[in-house]
């Protein structure tokens, strides 16, 4: 069903924006043209609209291959709620649904149809996309296909296969959030893109607040969290099952609207818990890393990490989950040291990979080991955070953001020869043979049992640094660590190992120099003035009263609450006010057609709010 517009009347027609993003127009301009592309855009990017706009302008149909139902889901929900019409083709459909939406198909009633990679050969399926004009495959999380990826897919590696028995190649477009060099290559390579046209247009987020804290309690640290931001919507990540039943179970106990998600609950808890999530029946979610891909929850703001996950690209693909919306939200990972050994643990048993040959299956886990050692690092760095992950995938920027919990944290540099020298002749005079907390305990002098047994007590640096506080002695060994000054083996015992560098320092005296933070004063109250704070109070109120009218047209229409409107475009609203259709049309996320959804019902809740609005 080829529309007759322009992209840019589709643009503001069905999806209610006056102006393309960074790198869509290229992309879909590219994809006009019959070439193959390839974009790397950061989650909230506008991936999605780079094929879906292209797919109402061109003949026959566009095959999206999508690796999650719910993320198949979302997507069919928002088209249609924008007045396009599009479906999926998944295990979540009974026989008979699936029958009856390839008939359809086969009808041309859908321009956009999302189906899982591994029904692509599937002899119906395979029947169907012969016999029908196939104009473009786009392939949704790329990244999927390459085993240097964070969730890599065999199923993946059909799409090639099917597109080789179709009758005339399509146009492939292949998207992505996150992927390093390597990935990026690989893409290119195992889907065959020809002379494909790039964009990345960075993976800075600049809506998204990043912190790292390591409490010695952190389930209070979380519940201190949660009461500091009551009726926000945010996502709770735990590193395992039963850490996720343990945070669920405290966290309902002490009254909190919170559901879980992870894959040993049953396909019904799973789908039921979720909806609950995204309908914001219950705005909590704890869950493991099997929740959240392809999940376009726009509203969410805030991801907690109840732990360390074992890879930048995981820790970065889970906190893009916040903020979809462009609005400012916040990302903060709880950080323990037994986080490290956990996932150790995982990199050792995986079972993802027993399809690969063994010698395969060993560079993936020492790639592995060393992406935990750069995550590992991202917990300890001085530096800004944001700085780090720009830099992991290949970007660079100024090494202040001025929204990380480094780059707002006050710090000054001090020069630690004197304890470095220390932590490294202890690392040497015991032989090489210990990991950090042995070496650290041991230069602090303390008195346990694994220092009696091993004899450190009489080791000659024993006690050096008794007067330094631990957490300091274990800030300058993470740095010493980073800064490649001393090395962990890579082995379940992690043993500290002398470098070349932490040579230069012991036998040069190579000064070292790290920045610490400075002890925190006690911050003054500031008072904030009452007219300023009534205006903000007067905007929040216009704000939630948007918000209730949402709930109430998204429960009419049994649909997630951020297909009616986002909370960035009820924002511009509370903030415009709009009191014409006119108007209306001219805030971002209003387009045509659910302007006359909705737009009345909103135009008439803002003008019985009106009157308290005036200053």
């Amino acid at each position: 069903m080829k529309l007759n517009l322009n992209k840019q009347q589709l643009l503001k027609q069905y999806f209610g924006y006056e102006t393309f993003r960074e790198g869509q127009e290229y992309l879909i301009d590219s994809i006009l043209e019959g070439r193959d592309v390839l974009g790397i855009m950061p989650t909230g990017a506008g991936k999605s609209m780079c094929y879906q706009i292209p797919a109402l302008m061109m003949d026959g149909v566009t095959l999206v291959i999508s690796p999650l139902i719910s993320l198949m889901k979302d997507q069919v929900e928002g088209l249609n709620q924008a007045g396009l019409h599009a479906a999926y083709l998944n295990s979540s459909l009974t026989l008979g649904q699936y029958r009856k939406a390839l008939s359809y198909a086969r009808e041309g009633r859908y321009p956009i149809i999302y189906v899982a990679p591994e029904r692509l050969l599937t002899e119906e399926f395979l029947d169907f996309a012969v016999h029908t004009s196939v104009s473009m495959v786009a392939v949704d999380e790329a990244h999927c296909v390459s085993q240097w990826g964070q969730d890599f897919r065999p199923g993946y590696l059909k799409i090639t296969e099917f597109i080789d028995k179709l009758p005339m190649r399509p146009v492939v477009a292949a998207f992505t959030a996150t992927a390093t060099k390597e990935v990026k290559e690989d893409i290119i390579d195992i889907l065959l893109l020809q002379n494909p046209a790039l964009v990345t247009t960075g993976f800075d987020r600049k809506n998204l607040y990043f912190g790292v804290e390591a409490p010695k309690d952190r389930y209070s640290a979380v519940k201190n969290y949660l009461e500091n931001h009551p009726g926000s919507s945010g996502i709770i990540y735990c590193l395992t099952r039963k850490m996720v039943e343990e945070t669920y179970e405290k966290l309902a106990r002490d009254g909190f609207s919170v559901t879980k998600y992870h894959a040993g609950l049953s396909d019904r808890e799973r789908k039921c818990n979720q909806e609950d999530f995204i309908y914001d029946r219950k705005p909590l979610m704890v869950a493991t890393n099997a929740f959240g891909m392809g999940i376009d929850k726009s509203n969410v703001r805030f991801v907690l990490h109840y732990g360390m996950p074992k890879n930048i690209e995981s820790y970065y693909q889970e906190a893009g989950r916040a903020g979809r919306d462009g609005e400012p939200a916040e990302c903060i990972l709880f950080y323990s040291g037994q986080d490290v050994v956990t996932n150790q643990f995982f990199i050792e048993n995986n079972q993802d990979n027993q399809e690969l040959d063994e010698m395969v299956r060993r560079t993936v886990r020492e790639r592995d080991q060393e992406r935990l050692r750069k995550m590992t690092f991202y917990c300890f760095t001085n530096e800004c955070l944001r700085d780090y992950i720009l830099r992991y995938f290949g970007e660079y920027g100024d090494n202040y953001c001025s929204n990380c919990s480094n780059c707002l944290t006050q710090f000054e540099k001090v020069e630690v020869t004197d304890w470095a020298k220390a932590l490294m002749g202890c690392v040497r005079s015991a032989r090489q043979r210990y990991g950090v907390n042995v070496i650290i305990d041991t230069v602090h002098g303390a008195s346990t049992a694994k220092i009696r047994n091993y004899r450190l007590d009489e080791n000659f640096y024993y006690g050096r640094l008794a007067k330094v506080p631990a957490y300091k002695l274990r800030k300058v060994m993470n740095y010493l660590l980073l800064h490649d000054y001393l090395a962990v083996t890579d082995d379940e015992y992690m043993v500290v190992k002398l470098t070349e560098k932490s040579r230069s320092v012991l036998e040069e005296d190579e000064p070292v120099v790290m920045k610490m933070a400075k002890d925190k004063e006690p911050e003054a109250k500031v008072k904030s003035g009452k007219a300023g704070m009534e205006s903000k109070d007067v905007e929040q109120n216009v704000f939630e009263k948007l918000r209730a009218l949402r709930m109430e047209i998204a429960r009419e229409e049994k649909v997630p609450p951020y297909i009616v409107f986002s909370d960035k475009t009820l924002t511009y609203m509370s903030i415009i006010r709009p009191k014409t259709r006119e108007e209306m049309l001219t805030v971002s996320g209003v387009g045509e057609y659910k302007f006359k959804k909705y737009g009345e019902r909103f135009l008439a809740c803002l003008q019985q709010i009106q009157p308290l609005a005036k200053d």
